[in-house]
């Protein structure tokens, strides 16, 4: 069986252009262990992710600290 992943990642920056939207996500962190944050930073200390997306309907539907899981599951 291939590995899975869950990752919780939050939106650091959204740069508009003309035609499109540059998402940048980074991996959550908190001290906090209580908080599921913590857990994932446990897990996950350090991670980017860098996206250009280009599908107008997704524009504007992210902004600077939210945060969203991020699944990797193997393409069979």
């Amino acid at each position: 069986m291939a590995a899975r992943m869950r990752a919780k990642m939050q939106v650091e920056s959204v740069t508009k252009t003309i035609y499109s939207e540059e998402l940048k996500f980074h991996a959550v962190y908190s001290g906090d262990k209580n908080s599921e944050d913590n857990t994932y930073s446990e897990a996950t200390p350090s991670a980017s992710l860098t996206m250009q997306v280009s599908n107008k309907a997704l524009h504007g539907q992210f902004a600077p600290g939210d945060k969203f899981y991020v699944d990797f599951t193997p393409v069979t």
